[in-house]
């Protein structure tokens, strides 16, 4: 069954898969994660599906790439399939030139391992720029692990940063075999779709007409799976998709968690950056009395910071241009702030940054997903996410646990000048931002990055 959703429907008429409460794990860490992941690759008696925005050409990569070639060599009927955007696997990291990116990894493996591992690169639009791979969940087997992570050393805390995120393991053979299937069907059998390690990869330019012809069907098509009746003892899963502004599942289901939360909601993001629709739900919900918690990641936790030491670069302004969205936010709903109603947690650990994505409504729904909640992930990047149903509370001690660990980095913002102003910020990103704003730049930076 394709689940479906019109934009008043409750969330309780999306179809649902049981899962046994007992076989749904939480890691708080990214080094459990690492090491669990690796563990899983090591035991893979059937199917190993990584996927992922990127597979990183550094230690933490390696690491993975040389436990899944192991896993094959022990197993030789062992299907591996790592998939990855297609675009940001051919080029080298922000301010690198002429760089092959992780693709040259991909090939040396190859040429060492042929026909091991299947690499694959994913273009979900002929541009990165206009929309990425950002579908998550990977499957050992039988298990579901779900995360916003990438593989790279500062996702799995390869060194000595981590970047925090959330990581869940769902030992379910009905979810695995709904996503395994749409991976197969919609990308793996694709024209769009190509090997990232042959030596001789196709050019974007020769895949246009294929790479129309997928965005087309990926915003179209969902998750296809027979839905079932749960016990009191079970706990209800719906995998969403979403790519583009129509027929948006995903979308449409956050919207649906704030416009139907009673009690309590609970947001996190990196980026302080809502899209319209969603900020409008969140000051509706204050203003029914729902108690509000936002969790997002301070500027110098982001993946875009660059000391004010270093030389500057545009992409560097970003952080601080979420941290101005944030400034005007708590201007806004500062009556909210004191009546209790809201309350703004802003991470920050030492040199370490923040990856947290997902809601949680009135302790019964919770939403595991990579969407940022912006702009971008609303209309561009492909992204999925699981909408965990507990009316009974099944889950309630991994609930508080994830959530107090998440919130352990965090300070209270209680008004505009807890955060830095427009005036205090280095020069040349007060230059920039001043000069985006005078031509309304900053509009359109908002939908694309």
């Amino acid at each position: 069954m394709t689940p479906r959703f019109s934009r008043n429907a409750s969330l309780l008429s999306l179809p649902k898969i049981a899962q046994d409460p007992e076989r749904y794990e939480v890691l708080l860490s990214a080094k459990a994660y690492r090491l669990k992941l690796l563990e899983l690759i090591a035991q893979a008696d059937s199917r190993i599906y990584i996927v992922a925005l990127y597979l990183e050409d550094d230690e933490a990569g390696r690491s993975v790439m040389d436990a899944l070639y192991a896993a094959k060599r022990q197993r030789p009927d062992l299907e591996i399939v790592v998939l990855v955007d297609w675009h940001r696997a051919q080029r080298g990291l922000i301010g690198q030139q002429d760089a092959q990116g992780n693709a040259a990894m991909y090939r040396e493996y190859e040429a060492r391992f042929p026909g091991s591992v299947r690499l694959l690169g994913v273009p979900v639009s002929h541009r990165e720029l206009f929309g990425v791979l950002h579908l998550k969940g990977s499957i050992v087997d039988d298990t579901v692990i779900y995360s916003g992570a990438s593989i790279n050393d500062i996702y799995l805390e390869q060194q000595q940063r981590y970047r925090s995120d959330r990581y869940q393991l769902l030992g379910n053979q009905r979810l695995a075999n709904a996503m395994v299937n749409y991976v197969d069907q919609f990308l793996i059998d694709c024209d769009a779709v190509s090997s990232l390690s042959t030596a001789t990869p196709l050019s974007t330019r020769m895949l246009k007409p294929a790479i129309r012809r997928l965005r087309v069907t990926l915003q179209r098509e969902q998750y296809n799976y027979y839905p079932q009746d749960l016990s009191e003892s079970q706990v209800g899963v719906t995998p969403l998709l979403g790519l583009g502004r129509r027929q948006n599942l995903l979308n449409k289901t956050i919207r649906q968690l704030v416009v139907s939360a009673q009690h309590q909601l609970t947001i996190c993001t990196p980026y302080f950056n809502p899209p319209s629709s969603l900020s409008r739900e969140i000051t509706k919900a204050l203003k029914r009395g729902v108690k509000v918690k936002l969790i997002v990641g301070d500027k110098t936790a982001s993946d875009f910071y660059s000391d004010p030491e270093q030389s500057f670069k545009v992409i560097h302004a970003l952080p601080y241009l979420y941290e101005c969205n944030l400034n005007k936010f708590v201007k806004r709903q500062q009556r909210y702030i004191n009546n209790g109603l809201l309350s703004i947690n802003v991470w920050s650990h030492e040199k370490n940054s923040f990856h947290v994505k997902g809601i949680w409504v009135d302790e019964r729904f919770t939403l595991l997903t990579g969407n940022n909640l912006n702009p971008r992930a609303w209309n561009l990047d492909l992204e999925n996410g699981l909408l965990l149903d507990d009316p009974n509370g099944l889950l309630h001690a991994k609930r508080d646990e994830e959530l107090n660990n998440i919130l352990c980095h965090t300070s209270l913002v209680h008004k505009p000048s807890d955060l830095e102003q427009l005036n205090q910020y280095p020069l040349p990103v007060k230059r920039l931002l001043k000069r985006i704003s005078r031509v309304r730049a900053d509009r359109l930076l908002k939908q694309i990055l």
